[in-house]
């Protein structure tokens, strides 16, 4: 078993990575940054969308677990008082591979005004913003035009996601084994004479949504925790990737657990 360990620049993450590696050789555990068959965060959950940007093109030979020192830790399994525990369900992984789980992604095409194209993966979502001014943009859903959208933004989210930026929007939570991707608008304008859905769109496997803005000036793109600022932007075409994330599930998680844990609290009378 290959591993490579992704953490947090904090003094608690840093210590916490170097007593996992510690543990992990003296179980006969390879570290190997290039080739790992297991990446293991530590920190929160941007050192998670760090770990997943950073071995994206990996993301069929390799799988993801992560050791939570953050505030929300929403993509890890386990505590710092648990990489005892951690090394040793990893040491008797089973022969026919890492137990895991896998979870849909978003795929973002955008295209340049020169003809140009390129391609990404967001774990978590996308999202499009005017620089100082109110986006004006056509929303296409399976190549129809559907709305014309002015507002502050667009945020196309994943399902593990969609508790994330698109929950702050009001958007659903969608439960992540279901292959959709969730298109919420952000303080849209809706008047006598502007009009749109006003509402979250869910969009299942092989539908897809292209926003076409009217002026692609100072656009500012983001997916996950990177941001790009364009002025070239003809259109972004957002859909459920072929690809998807595996996160290593050693023991039982259920997914409204870690949302009532996250959101909720242990209490509930």
């Amino acid at each position: 078993m290959k591993i490579a360990v992704v953490r947090r620049n904090d003094s608690i993450s840093s210590q916490l990575g170097e007593e996992f590696c510690r543990l992990a050789n003296s179980c006969g555990l390879e570290e190997d940054e290039e080739h790992p068959d297991l990446v293991v965060s530590i920190g929160g959950d941007g050192t998670m969308l760090q770990a997943f940007h950073q071995y994206v093109n990996r993301l069929d030979q390799v799988a993801f677990v992560g050791v939570h020192t953050g505030h929300l830790g929403f993509f890890a399994d386990w505590m710092p008082a648990e990489l005892q525990q951690l090394v040793d369900f990893i040491r008797r992984v089973p022969q026919e591979g890492i137990p895991a789980v896998h979870y849909p992604l978003v795929e973002v095409t955008v295209r340049y005004v020169d003809g140009s194209r390129e391609t990404r993966l967001a774990l978590n979502e996308f999202s499009l913003k005017s620089k100082g001014s109110t986006l004006v943009a056509r929303i296409d859903i399976n190549e129809e035009p559907f709305e014309m959208f002015r507002g502050d933004g667009m945020c196309v989210s994943t399902p593990i996601g969609s508790t994330a930026y698109n929950k702050s929007l009001g958007g659903a939570v969608i439960h992540p084994s279901l292959e959709a991707i969730q298109v919420t608008e952000i303080a849209s304008i809706n008047n006598r004479v502007f009009r749109t859905l006003g509402s979250p769109i869910i969009l299942p496997k092989h539908h897809r949504c292209e926003i076409v803005p009217k002026d692609n000036s100072g656009l500012i793109l983001s997916i996950d925790h990177e941001h790009v600022e364009r002025d070239d932007v003809a259109s972004i075409l957002c859909q459920v990737a072929k690809q998807k994330i595996r996160f290593a599930r050693f023991r039982p998680f259920p997914f409204w657990t870690r949302v009532k844990e996250a959101f909720i609290g242990h209490d509930v009378q």
